[in-house]
């Protein structure tokens, strides 16, 4: 079966498409704003015995983090991590997933630019 079959594609790429599609419709509507921040994801949180409040939390299971960057001379851009097998593991469907991966997003966007999530969905 060809790799560009949808059956073919695996769960991370699944799950990636879903953040960019999340991402991008964001950057349409708020392209300065976003400027230069990065999402990234990880498969699995870091295994900290504490999270600072910069992490997005079910339960005590890290969903996604925001890592708000650091302006100066070694510029850090501010960056939103999310954490694909605990959010994976939370959604029934691929359509859950999807509602479930653009919540997450809008929360953590809302958090870095001071604005109630409301404002960005």
């Amino acid at each position: 079966m060809p790799a560009t079959v949808p059956l073919a594609r695996t769960k991370a790429e699944i799950f990636d498409d879903l953040v960019l599609d999340t991402v991008e419709a964001l950057e349409r509507r708020f392209a300065k704003e976003l400027a230069g921040v990065e999402f990234a994801v990880e498969d699995v949180p870091p295994d900290l015995n504490v999270y600072d409040s910069d992490v997005l939390e079910d339960g005590e299971v890290p969903l996604a983090r925001l890592l708000p960057g650091r302006p100066g001379r070694q510029e850090v851009p501010p960056r939103i991590v999310l954490y694909r097998r605990p959010l994976e593991f939370r959604a029934m469907d691929r359509e859950d997933l999807a509602d479930l991966v653009h919540d997450v997003i809008i929360e953590q966007v809302a958090n870095l630019l001071g604005v109630d999530p409301d404002e960005l969905a």
